[in-house]
């Protein structure tokens, strides 16, 4: 602000030098909608790497070509996408697609009955909403709530584990804990608001009316039973061997609805010391039991027995009268395979203590329930059958493709899965996502149907198609062969969309947006084969129509060998005829777009036209210098005009400040003509 001096002295004052850099923007963010095995529904979640798409979508789908296509464009040098999963939205008991989250109740003890509080469901809180992630994989989630220490205790921990079984060993996959929780509302550590707000695998909702201070969450695995005196001489802190001579317990393994019994078992402490203080007492109580059970052991079925070899003996309390002792006792999860429903009860009575209420015992784990994963593809017809409306969605509700709406920016459009939807489904979609990103500056990769294979079936599906045609708009023949690892990697029919959005953010980051992704430098990874060998002359019939041909070449492989617009038809004569032109000049607009809001609501007069024609004539410079324009000489290249001449006092009257920027864009050299001259030597005189 200006100086206001009021005392003799050295004023120092900052004057903005009026510079405001514009930044290039990203030129290779791709967008993928499609069907997947897992995934929110219809939001948008950025994909940086192969990993990130295992864990949020369960990586490649035998009934998804756009599960495929993620996997081909990070393999081809992509490393941002987008991904959108889209169902159709009926229930899942219909089989149309997986839409039926997985659910399951956190319990909690109540006057010793344990309501439902609050239930899990497999997704999560974006924005304040829940967003289901359904499918099959919601039933490998598996809650553990961790037991109070005292009764006056009303905190508990929430383990949420993603578990996989593999024969018969148990893995887990990921793993979330939240400590310090409870369940009264309006505390800072309320359990809802904690896990919604910070859970990738599930959100909380409340059943219960009203939470009272002793609903605490159940333990995991066995509850805690109090031990109290019935007969012998224990009231020290702790235990001695001679109290608890002649101990018995009834071990229970398998579900509550069918256990195997082991007992009743006496535990023998003969020759033990006594122990001084709980700890060295739980793993004595524990080393016994177990030798106690050995043979008993042998009638639980193998996958059971782990648990025995896995149990954790907890004593808890001060072992007086007043604060008796408490076992817990923890079944281990070494079992192969683990089951979570499966029951470990510490149930039997001795002569000198009994275990009060010794029948009642929680699971180990609470696993969700309920998710399935429908039916994409009809098994005896082939039919795909996820509506087109899904795919391209509601504007107002954002979903399907407008789930794009919560993206800043992608640049690149992909719907592999759009040819199986039929002819009229798919170009009506198509149409629609033209519409769409021709209003947000973006391209569309077009795939075409697995049966189009013949250079006759190209034309006819380019007349039946030819709304489609439009600058921002690309199409490729013929389909690609890749190696399918859910099918013992034999070779099966891809659509090209991924494969080429990952060319071109490979050639964007090797040489720049202008330059043609296409050429014996495009190698067209992971593709094992073209569904057709195209010869020279049949890429001479394709080319002048706008269609960009998939060649396979010795020594080169499988390359792109096209780089049109599927406006870049010979007759249409189109300015954007070529990819690399179009996508530098929305390169170029969407850069400049950002970069000069700052110039909203400025003065309207020289002073703002000068910072002007600094700024965009600095990123313009720029881009010269990288060569992305034709030209030995900046005037030459690009220009930036804004002045009185552009910006009339008419339009200063309307708040208009009118820039032009101009550019002179590199096209590729699609036609390498060769003359050759043969030079007759004159006879020496």
């Amino acid at each position: 602000m200006p100086v206001n001096p009021t005392y003799p002295g050295v004023y120092i004052e900052e004057i903005p030098s009026g510079v405001r850099s514009i930044r290039g923007v990203a030129t290779s963010v791709a967008a993928f909608i499609g069907p997947f095995r897992r995934g929110l529904l219809d939001e948008a979640v950025r994909i940086q790497s192969p990993s990130d798409f295992e864990r949020e979508y369960g990586g490649v789908y035998r009934d998804s070509e756009a599960s495929y296509a993620v996997q081909q464009f990070f393999l081809n040098g992509g490393t941002e996408a987008w991904v959108i999963r889209v169902g159709h939205p009926g229930p899942a008991a219909a089989g149309i697609v997986p839409i039926a989250a997985a659910t399951a109740g956190l319990n909690a003890v109540v006057d010793g009955v344990p309501p439902d509080l609050v239930s899990a469901t497999a997704g999560r809180v974006i924005r304040d909403e829940t967003a289901d992630n359904p499918g099959d994989w919601g039933n490998a989630l598996r809650l553990e709530v961790g037991h109070a220490t005292s009764a006056a205790d009303t905190l508990f921990t929430l383990t949420i584990k993603e578990v996989v079984t593999e024969g018969d060993r148990t893995s887990v996959l990921r793993e979330e804990v939240f400590r310090n929780l409870t369940n009264q509302p309006n505390e800072a550590n309320t359990a809802i608001d904690v896990v919604n707000g910070g859970s990738q695998l599930v959100y909380l909702t409340q059943v219960a009316a009203a939470l009272s201070d002793t609903d605490i969450p159940h333990a995991t695995g066995t509850l805690g039973r109090d031990i109290v005196p019935g007969g012998g001489d224990f009231a020290g802190a702790v235990a001695t061997v001679a109290e608890m001579a002649g101990l018995t317990v009834t071990l229970q393994f398998g579900p509550a609805a069918s256990p195997a019994d082991i007992g009743p078992v006496a535990v023998d402490f003969t020759g033990a010391a006594d122990p001084a203080t709980m700890g060295a007492w739980a793993a004595l109580f524990q080393e016994r039991l177990r030798r106690a059970a050995l043979d008993p052991l042998a009638a639980i079925p193998v996958g059971q027995r782990a648990y025995l070899g896995g149990a954790v003996v907890t004593l808890l309390g001060a072992g007086s009268v007043a604060e008796p002792f408490r076992f817990h006792i923890r079944a281990g999860q070494g079992a192969q395979p683990f089951d979570p429903d499966v029951r470990l009860i510490f149930a039997g009575n001795a002569g000198t203590f009994g275990l009060d209420g010794a029948t009642s015992a929680g699971p180990q784990q609470i696993a969700l329930t309920g998710g399935a994963d429908g039916t994409v593809v009809d098994a005896a017809t082939g039919t795909f059958r996820i509506p087109e409306a899904a795919f391209s969605g509601n504007p107002g509700l954002r979903t399907g493709l407008f789930a794009l709406e919560d993206v800043d920016l992608f640049n690149i459009l992909c719907i592999p899965d759009a040819p199986r939807l039929g002819d009229a489904n798919a170009l009506a979609l198509y149409s629609t996502a033209l519409s769409y990103v021709t209003d947000r500056r973006s391209m569309l990769i077009v795939d075409i149907p697995e049966g189009t294979v013949r250079i006759d079936q190209m034309e006819t599906w380019l007349g039946a198609n030819a709304g489609l045609r439009a600058p921002n708009t690309a199409v490729y023949f013929p389909r690609t062969y890749v190696a399918d690892s859910l099918r013992q990697n034999r070779l099966r029919s891809f659509a090209s969309s991924g494969t080429i959005a990952g060319l071109w953010a490979r050639t964007d980051a090797q040489r720049g947006v202008w330059k043609a992704p296409a050429g014996t430098d495009a190698r067209l990874r992971a593709v094992q084969q073209l569904a057709y060998a195209m010869t020279d002359p049949e890429n001479g019939v394709l080319n002048p129509l706008g269609v960009n041909c998939l060649r396979s070449f010795p020594i080169y492989g499988s390359v792109c060998w096209g780089a049109r617009t599927m406006d870049g038809a010979d007759q249409i004569a189109s300015d954007y005829k070529y990819v690399p032109v179009r996508r530098t000049t929305l390169f170029i607009e969407e850069s400049l777009y950002r970069g000069t809001k700052w110039v909203v609501f400025e003065p309207n007069d020289e002073p703002l036209w000068a910072q002007i024609r600094l700024n965009v004539g600095a990123f313009m410079h720029d881009l010269f210098r990288q060569g992305a324009f034709q030209g030995a000489m900046p005037s030459d290249a690009y220009l930036v005009k804004c002045d009185a001449e552009t910006t009339t006092q008419s339009d200063i009257d309307n708040g208009i400040v009118n820039i032009l920027v101009g550019f002179s864009p590199l096209k590729p050299a699609e036609f390498v003509i060769l003359r050759i001259q043969q030079i007759a030597r004159r006879a020496e005189s």
